[in-house]
């Protein structure tokens, strides 16, 4: 009988009181729990020497608990994000936010908000910004990382393309962990491409998970392949 996959537990490693303050404050919508347990799962995967890589900025709220991760770690967190806003953020839609429209284009920008997060929390030097598509960025990149945090746009299209970039470049005994994975139909929008993407990474023999937190799920890489 498989045990069931454990959420992070009180004695993991948490932000300093600044940075988890930085969070609560930053615009973002990543709940401080599932927060802690991707902060756990950056700290380990530091310890492999490899930066750590988050494909969905927005505003840099989780970007912040990376960007920590890798300052304890001594390496390089990388964010990448056209900041034009996924679907989902864009007006008329739920999660539209008027404060990241570029006043003068009328588009989403959500860069300039970003960098006054990591600024204000004294993260900026710790954070190598990617300013492009997931997909093309992944094309151009050839280096193995220790974590890959897929929290891009929820569409098949876009959850699959952030897998298939980027999980190729999770190192042995990496993580990737995958966040608003919803199981049930009724999160058709908001979670089931995460959530397809995750049972698609199950399947393939390459990852084993390693703990869920609500919607945030860690996976190890222990085989080859995606």
């Amino acid at each position: 009988m498989t045990a069931a996959p454990a959420s992070a537990s009180a004695s993991s490693p948490t932000p300093s009181p600044d940075v988890l303050a930085a969070f609560e404050a930053a615009k973002g919508f990543m709940p401080a729990h599932e927060g802690r347990a991707l902060y756990a799962a950056a700290v380990e995967a530091g310890g492999l020497g490899l930066p750590l890589l988050e494909v969905g900025t927005y505003c840099g709220r989780s970007t912040l608990l990376l960007a920590d991760a890798a300052r304890r770690a001594g390496v390089t967190a990388l964010t990448v994000d056209h900041h034009r806003g996924s679907e989902e953020q864009q007006p008329g839609w739920d999660y539209h936010d008027p404060e990241t429209v570029d006043p003068e284009l009328g588009v989403m920008d959500t860069l300039p908000t970003f960098r006054r997060t990591l600024h204000r929390a004294g993260l900026e030097e710790h954070v190598v910004a990617l300013v492009g598509r997931s997909p093309q960025v992944a094309a151009v990149w050839n280096s193995p990382l220790g974590l890959v945090f897929v929290d891009g746009g929820h569409t098949d299209e876009h959850a699959t393309a952030d897998y298939e970039g980027w999980a190729p470049h999770v190192a042995d005994g990496g993580l990737l962990v995958i966040h608003d994975v919803f199981p049930d139909p009724a999160d058709e929008f908001t979670g089931q491409a995460p959530y397809r993407v995750y049972l698609r990474a199950l399947a393939s023999g390459a990852f084993t998970e390693v703990s869920a937190t609500d919607s945030l799920r860690v996976l190890r890489r222990t085989g080859a392949g995606i």
